[in-house]
């Protein structure tokens, strides 16, 4: 997987509007960080936030669970991931952006 497709796909997934017909769940989002944070990073070394820091917890767990994954297979899981929600919606604007992922 190519970092240019990576870098694709982290554009579409910036630039959907909260109220389109392509809506990952809050499920989905926490899979994009992970890898994202793990293809950007490397392995999470940062310490575990405050225990009412719900969200920052459930972040830092989720990258955590990826340690050791490398930079290239974070690249392919993240595009994936977002080329199988692309694929359910079955719209114009969805068939446009797995044209963009794969001409990158």
């Amino acid at each position: 997987m190519s970092q240019a497709k990576f870098d694709k796909a982290v554009a579409i997934i910036g630039s959907l509007p909260k109220d389109g017909k392509i809506k990952p769940t809050t499920e989905d989002q926490l899979y994009f960080y992970k890898y994202f944070k793990q293809a950007k990073l490397g392995d999470n070394t940062t310490t575990r936030p405050g225990m009412l820091d719900f969200a920052g917890k459930a972040k830092w767990d989720a990258w955590t669970e990826v340690k050791g994954t490398s930079t290239e297979e974070a690249y392919q899981k993240y595009v994936d991931k977002l080329l199988e929600i692309l694929k359910s919606v079955d719209d114009e604007e969805s068939k446009k952006f797995i044209a963009e992922i794969e001409a990158a």
